[in-house]
């Protein structure tokens, strides 16, 4: 698809904003910017839900206050403290994160995109999570929450069922990220996919977005 007229993409950006102001969820790892809490979250809440993240992220900090501690930890004993989360290998994955930043970094995670998903375990989502997270640099992101977002809003039914790939949803996710705003608008993107325009009964006919949404107009027409 072609890159959004700069007047819509002005649109949908301050109305995701206002209505993060009034809606935006209040967690743990958004009162902090120290990036290696910023990847334990991520980690964390890869194919899980917040609520079950929420006091096992807690735990787990007081175990490994910091990468070295975590690096330094028994890999075995990180599995355990990581259960009953489930999908094991990311607790792998992190200590091996951990293992690797101590060894070629002094235990500091780079603030570098290439150099983040040169880590085991950190894709292009995670790195930019991390950059726009901890950093404040204008990283875009695509997770599930933000595809629907993004497909619904900007592609709709008919052109979303022909796209391949995350390609395009990527170059999409980028152009869409406000400079100087990309932690608050990377939250309310999230935010709003989680609770807001869900996979099942989306709140369509309140939706802020609805008068960019090209999906809407088929939701409007089965009312």
């Amino acid at each position: 698809m072609p890159r959004p007229a700069r007047l819509v993409i002005q649109k949908f950006q301050q109305a995701l904003l206002a209505w993060y102001r009034r809606h935006g969820r209040d967690l743990p790892w958004r009162r902090t910017r120290v990036p290696y809490r910023v990847l334990v979250s991520e980690i964390m809440l890869q194919q899980t839900q917040v609520d079950r993240v929420i006091p096992k992220y807690r735990e787990f900090l007081r175990a490994f206050p910091s990468l070295r501690a975590l690096a330094a930890a028994d890999v075995a004993d990180v599995r355990r403290l990581w259960y009953p989360l489930g999908y094991n290998i990311r607790p792998v994955r992190l200590h091996a994160i951990a293992r690797e930043t101590v060894a070629r970094y002094g235990g500091r995670l780079p603030d570098d995109g290439e150099a983040l998903r040169a880590l085991p375990g950190i894709g292009r989502y995670t790195a930019g999570a991390l950059l726009s997270f901890a950093y404040g640099r204008d990283a875009a992101i695509l997770d599930t929450n933000v595809r629907r977002v993004l497909g619904r809003v900007f592609f709709g039914p008919r052109r979303l069922a022909r796209v391949r790939g995350d390609r395009r949803f990527w170059e999409l996710a980028e152009a869409l990220v406000p400079r100087g705003r990309c932690y608050d608008f990377n939250q309310a993107l999230m935010d709003f996919g989680a609770t807001w325009c869900t996979p099942r009964a989306p709140r369509c006919p309140r939706c802020p977005l609805r008068t960019l949404c090209a999906t809407y107009p088929t939701v409007a027409r089965r009312r």
